[in-house]
């Protein structure tokens, strides 16, 4: 087995920093996100309390996301967001008046270091994770349209196969809400795979008031997508590798069409 993540460090000082970001070409048309990359804490949390083996489940970061949005970054010279701090010490991709984000229990497993989180600490952990996330992206769509290109938003995810017991059997679920230019042309591209069951917002459904998508790319009027993936699929670097070129592959020729450039607050979405 191996240990949780170190928290990330710049690599010129001992300060620390939230985020990992890709440099691409901020006209490329994409924009990579990845909410739950990494089960990374500073080490004055004491990983909250837990044993390591909880840190290696997906309730402390999203197993295979981080090297599929890599892999996907690099297929469309794309700039990518990564995070590399635990979604238990606070989860990005929830609205900040959200109850779930700081999480006392997952999945049947009890955060210690969150039982008696109070509002201070939770302002401490929004200034010190959340928001430098949610600038960096606020700023990477502005770089991309000073271009004079409308970005595409993916959100990579992944998901557990097994739930409160029962089995998953989506191999892969495209989530969104209001528009969906993208994502439903890329479920009927998958489903067009033998060998896949897709889920349409399955596991879950992609309207979550607060959530990094609503914030960014429907605020915006973005076209946009959130993939998940199902983790047992994505357990190695060389797995979730070949689902990044793969999901690379499928939507390339559907981020070709020109409505994906269109202000979707100004048109009707899908």
């Amino acid at each position: 087995m191996t240990s949780p993540l170190p928290f990330a460090r710049t690599p010129d000082t001992a300060g620390e920093h939230p985020i990992v970001a890709i440099p691409g070409n901020p006209a490329s048309g994409v924009i990579v996100l990845c909410d739950h990359a990494s089960n990374a804490m500073p080490p004055e949390y004491q990983h909250l309390g837990m044993p390591d083996v909880e840190l290696q489940r997906h309730i402390a970061y999203d197993i295979g996301a981080a090297d599929m949005a890599r892999t996907l970054a690099a297929a469309f010279d794309a700039p990518a967001l990564l995070t590399q701090f635990s979604r238990l010490l606070i989860d990005p991709n929830r609205g900040e008046d959200d109850p779930t984000l700081v999480m006392r229990l997952s999945d049947g497993a009890i955060v210690p270091g969150n039982a008696r989180v109070d509002k201070d600490e939770v302002a401490r952990r929004i200034n010190r994770f959340y928001r430098p996330y949610d600038r960096a992206i606020s700023e990477t769509i502005a770089a991309a349209l000073a271009t004079g290109t409308r970005p595409v938003i993916l959100a990579i995810h992944s998901f557990t196969p097994f739930w409160r017991g029962v089995p998953r059997p989506w191999h892969v679920g495209i989530l969104w809400a209001q528009d969906g230019r993208l994502s439903q042309p890329l479920i009927a591209a998958l489903q067009e795979s033998d060998d896949l069951i897709v889920g349409d917002n399955e596991p879950y459904h992609g309207a979550l008031k607060g959530d990094v998508i609503d914030r960014h790319a429907l605020a915006n009027g973005l076209s946009n997508t959130l993939i998940e993936v199902r983790q047992d699929l994505i357990a190695t670097p060389e797995t979730a590798a070949a689902w990044g070129r793969r999901l690379a592959d499928v939507l390339r020729p559907l981020l070709a069409d020109p409505i994906h450039r269109r202000d979707g607050r100004s048109s009707t979405a899908a």
